[in-house]
C-alpha cells in the first residue's frame, strides 16, 4: 500500500502477522465475513455467515407468567423486593431460560510449502493491511529474493469472497489449502476437480450449512486431494470462496439440504471464477465505494505528518496511551467505523450482532446475539447520519420477524393485546426473557426501543411508503403498553406505569439494606413510552390515521412519570430515590432521554440537561466509562450537552482503554457497538437536529481545529457540508429532499431560512 493511500487515513496497517483474533483485520459484505491474520506460513482466515445460528425457533413463553404477575406486582409495591425476584425467575423467566446462539462457521486455512521452517529473520518489507476506502484486505513480504503478495475482499456484488496469492521472483508457490470447522460438522470433501465443500447441520430442527472453496491457477497445477486443494508450482493463484444455510437457500421437497447447498455454491463460485480477477475486484469497489463515499469527516493537519501513514496502527494506538493526541488516527477510527456497519449490515441480511459479523466461537460472549436494551440500538446510531440508512434496514426485517412472536408472548404471558420483546433477541425473532438475570431479563422494553428506529428512519429519510408499512409493527408496541401499564401514585398524582421495570441493568438498595433490581414505572422505560407514543401520534398524523387506539395513545403519553431530579441535583434514575448499588454502573439508562432521544437537550430543557451533566459526572466518579459501548453511550451525552472538550477525551479514552489493536472495541471482550456508537457521537459532535433546529458545531473540541464534514444526513429529509476554521464556522450549506422552513443555530445566533427542494442552500449567519 502507497504512502499516499495511507495519507488519506483510510489504511489499518501493521509490520507483523496477527498474533490472535483481536489483531486480525475484518472483511465482510454483510452476509459472509472473515477475520483475515495475515500469517507467513500459513494463511489463516476465520469465517462467518450471517445465519450460521444453533437449533431452529422455539415457543420458550413462561405460562405461569399470567397467573403470578399480579402476584409479583403486589410483592413490589409492597416493598418485598426479594420475594418478588424469586417469583419473577420461576414465573417469568423463559421456558428454557436460553435463546439461540450466533456461532462461528469455521476456519479456512492456506498452507505455503517453502520447503524448510522459517524464522523472522528470513522474512523482511512485511506488511498486511485494511483499505477501508476500498474494502480491500493485503499481506504482502519478500522471502528469497521473492516478492509474496495476497489481496482479499469479500464481494456484494457477487457474493464470494476473492483472493489473489502472488509470488514474484525465483521462488513459485505450492500451497494447500483446506476448511474447518472446529472439528464439529458431517462432511468434507472434494466438491470438483478443482473445490472442496464442508458442511452439516445446525442441530435438531436447525438449518444445513455448507461452504465451499475453489481454485484456479494460469500457471500452475491444481489437485484436490481428500478435503484439501493443493496447488503445485504457481505464481498466481485465485481461490474464491463461499457459503450458505438452508435459511435463504431453499429445498425442494425430496431432495436433500446438502445437495441444495452445494449446487447453489458451486454455481456461484463458477460465475465468479470465469470473470477476471480485475473485473470481479472493480465491481466490488464500486458497489462497496456507492456506500463509503456518500459522506466524509476529514481533519486538516497542516503541515502535520499523518501519523497512521507512518507508523503502524497499533503503535499510533500506543502513542495516544502515551498522552498525544492523533487527529489523523482518530479520522481513521471513524472511517473503519462505517467500513464495519457496510461490512455486517445491508439489505437483505441480518442485522449487526454483538459482534457484527464476526465471531471466532462456537459459544461466544452472551452468544453474539442481538442484545436489545442498548447494544443492537446502538449499533444503528451512526446508519442515518452517516448516510447509511439502507444499512438500518435489516434491523426492520427482523422487527417484522419478531412482530407474530411478541404477539404470542403478550398474550401468553402477560394476557395483554399489541406485542412484546425483551432483553434479547435471535435470527428467528424470538421474544420471550433471555437467562433469569434479575438486572435485565425481565424487562418489556426492547421491542418498544427498537421501534423508535422505525420513526428515526423516516425522519432522515422522508420515506412515506416504509412508515406505512412500518407503522402497525409500532402500533402494536404502543398497544401493549395500553394494556400492561399499572396506575401507580407518586407523590399524590397517579400515572401509568411499567411493572415489573428495571433500569438496565443497574441494582438499586432500599431504606432497610435490601437490594434489588425490579420496580415500578423506572426512568427509562418511561422516556422510551414517551418516544413510542410520541411517535406513533406524529406517524399517525403523517399518514392520515385518527382513530380510538391513537387516541388512547395519546391520553397515555400524557400520564406518564416526567423525567425527574433528585434531592442532589442528579436525574432519577427509578421512580424513587434510591441509592445505586454500582455509582459507576456502565448502563446509563436513565439518561436515554438525552440521547438516543431529544427529551433533555441543551437549550430546550436546561434544568435537565444540568441534571444530566451531573449525573454523569458522578457516573464517572464512580468508576464509569469502563466498558467500551458504555464509553462511546457517555461520548454522545457530552456531544449532546454541548460539550466538546469531555466528549473528545472521552474519545481518547476510548482509543487508550477500549480499543483493541484491530481498532474493534472492547467491552472486553470485543462488542461492535463501541466502534459504532462512538463514530455517532463524533457526527453528533460537529452538528445536531431535531424537528424544532440544526445545530452546527455544538460541541468543538479544541483539537479539532479544523476540519469539514460532508454528505452528512439531517432529520427533516436533508445533507448538509459543513467546513471549520481556526474552530470557528467556515460554510455550511444545505439540500434539503422536500421544500422546509429550518431553524439554524450556531452559538448564540440563530437564522431561519425557506430550503427549496433539490438544491444547495448556504447557511449565513447575520
Amino acid at each position: 500500500m502507497n504512502i499516499g493511500e495511507k495519507q488519506n487515513c483510510t489504511v489499518l496497517w501493521y509490520d507483523r502477522p496477527a498474533s490472535d483474533w483481536n489483531e486480525a483485520l475484518p472483511v465482510g459484505n454483510g452476509r459472509i465475513g472473515g477475520m483475515v491474520y495475515g500469517t507467513i506460513g500459513c494463511e489463516q482466515i476465520q469465517v462467518n455467515e450471517d445465519t450460521v445460528w444453533y437449533g431452529g425457533p422455539m415457543d420458550r413463553n413462561n405460562p405461569s407468567a399470567k397467573e403470578k404477575l399480579p402476584l409479583i406486582r403486589e410483592l413490589i409495591m409492597a416493598g418485598k423486593i426479594h420475594e418478588a425476584e424469586r417469583l419473577c425467575k420461576q414465573a417469568i423467566g423463559g421456558t428454557p431460560f436460553g435463546m439461540r446462539i450466533y456461532q462461528t462457521l469455521g476456519d479456512i486455512s492456506i498452507d505455503y510449502d517453502f520447503g524448510r521452517a522459517l524464522s523472522a529473520e528470513d522474512v523482511s518489507a512485511y506488511e498486511r493491511g485494511l483499505n477501508v476506502a476500498d474494502a480491500l484486505s493485503y499481506t504482502h513480504f519478500l522471502l528469497d529474493d521473492t516478492a509474496y503478495g495476497r489481496e482479499l475482499f469479500m464481494s456484494a456484488p457477487d457474493d464470494v469472497c476473492v483472493m489473489r496469492l502472488t509470488a514474484r521472483g525465483k521462488n513459485r508457490m505450492n500451497l494447500e489449502i483446506m476448511q474447518s470447522r472446529h472439528h464439529i460438522y458431517e462432511y468434507s470433501r472434494k466438491a470438483s476437480a478443482d473445490s472442496i465443500v464442508l458442511g452439516g447441520n445446525l442441530g435438531r430442527d436447525g438449518l444445513d450449512y455448507a461452504m465451499m472453496c475453489k481454485a484456479s491457477s494460469p500457471d500452475g497445477t491444481i489437485e484436490v486431494i481428500g478435503e484439501s486443494i493443493t496447488v503445485y508450482d504457481a505464481t498466481e493463484v485465485y481461490l474464491y470462496w463461499s457459503a450458505a444455510t438452508t435459511y435463504r437457500v431453499k429445498v425442494r421437497e425430496g431432495k436433500d439440504a446438502a445437495g441444495a447447498l452445494i449446487a447453489a455454491l458451486a454455481e456461484k463460485l463458477e460465475k465468479a471464477a470465469v470473470k477476471s480477477y480485475e473485473k470481479l475486484r472493480a465491481s466490488h469497489i464500486a458497489d462497496y465505494r456507492s456506500y463509503f463515499d456518500r459522506m466524509s469527516l476529514t481533519f486538516d493537519l497542516g503541515g502535520e505528518a499523518v501519523s497512521v501513514a507512518q507508523k503502524p496502527t497499533s503503535q499510533c494506538l500506543d502513542a495516544v496511551a502515551d498522552g498525544k493526541t492523533d487527529l489523523s488516527l482518530e479520522q481513521l477510527y471513524f472511517n473503519f467505523g462505517r467500513y464495519l456497519l457496510i461490512s455486517c449490515s445491508r439489505p437483505g441480511t441480518l442485522p449487526a450482532t454483538l459482534q457484527g459479523l464476526w465471531n471466532k466461537d462456537m459459544e461466544a460472549p452472551w452468544d453474539a446475539k442481538f442484545t436489545i436494551n442498548i447494544n443492537t440500538e446502538m449499533n444503528y446510531w451512526p446508519a442515518e447520519v452517516c448516510d447509511l440508512g439502507d444499512c438500518h434496514l435489516p434491523l426492520f426485517d427482523l422487527l417484522k420477524k419478531m412482530l407474530p412472536n411478541g404477539r404470542r408472548t403478550a398474550e401468553v404471558m402477560y394476557g395483554c393485546r399489541g406485542f412484546v420483546a425483551h432483553h434479547n433477541t435471535d435470527i428467528w425473532g424470538d421474544t420471550a426473557p433471555q437467562d433469569l438475570w434479575i438486572p435485565g431479563s425481565f424487562w418489556v422494553m426492547g421491542g418498544a426501543w427498537l421501534c423508535t428506529h422505525i420513526w428515526m428512519h423516516y425522519e432522515y429519510t422522508g420515506d412515506e411508503k416504509f412508515l406505512r408499512e412500518m407503522f402497525p409493527v409500532m402500533r402494536e408496541a404502543a398497544q401493549f403498553f395500553l394494556d400492561f401499564c399499572i396506575e401507580f401514585e407518586i407523590g399524590g398524582k397517579t400515572y401509568l406505569c411499567t411493572c415489573p421495570s428495571v433500569s438496565p441493568e443497574n441494582t438499586f438498595i432500599l431504606p432497610n439494606g435490601e437490594q434489588g433490581a425490579n420496580s415500578v414505572g423506572v426512568t427509562m422505560d418511561n422516556q422510551i413510552l414517551r418516544d413510542l407514543f410520541r411517535q406513533c401520534h406524529q406517524a399517525a398524523e403523517v399518514l392520515g390515521v385518527s382513530d380510538e387506539l391513537d387516541r388512547q395513545i395519546v391520553k397515555a403519553c400524557e400520564r406518564l412519570i416526567p423525567t425527574r431530579i433528585g434531592s442532589d441535583g442528579r436525574i432519577l434514575e427509578w421512580c424513587e430515590e434510591y441509592e445505586e448499588k454500582e455509582p459507576g454502573h456502565r448502563h446509563i439508562s436513565h439518561l436515554y432521554g438525552l440521547h438516543p432521544s431529544d427529551q433533555i437537550t441543551k437549550d430546550g430543557t436546561p434544568e435537565l440537561a444540568r441534571a444530566a451533566e451531573l449525573t454523569l459526572r458522578k457516573r464517572l466518579e464512580g468508576g464509569g466509562g469502563h466498558t467500551g459501548w458504555s464509553r462511546a453511550w457517555i461520548m454522545n451525552h457530552y456531544a449532546k450537552l454541548w460539550d466538546g472538550e469531555q466528549a473528545h477525551e472521552n474519545l481518547r479514552q476510548l482509543l487508550i482503554r477500549s480499543t483493541l489493536p484491530n481498532l474493534f472495541d472492547n467491552h472486553p471482550p470485543f462488542q461492535i457497538d463501541g466502534n459504532f456508537g462512538s463514530i455517532a457521537a463524533m457526527v453528533e459532535m460537529l452538528v445536531q437536529s431535531n424537528a424544532d433546529r440544526i445545530v452546527l458545531l455544538p460541541a468543538l473540541p479544541k483539537a479539532w481545529q479544523n476540519g469539514k464534514i460532508t454528505g452528512v444526513r439531517i432529520r427533516g429529509n436533508a445533507r448538509m457540508n459543513i467546513t471549520w476554521r481556526s474552530g470557528a464556522l467556515q460554510s455550511a450549506q444545505i439540500r434539503s429532499g422536500r421544500d422546509a422552513h429550518r431553524c439554524f443555530v450556531y452559538g448564540d445566533r440563530r437564522v431561519d431560512l425557506t430550503l427549496p427542494a433539490g438544491v444547495w442552500t448556504e447557511v449565513i449567519f447575520s
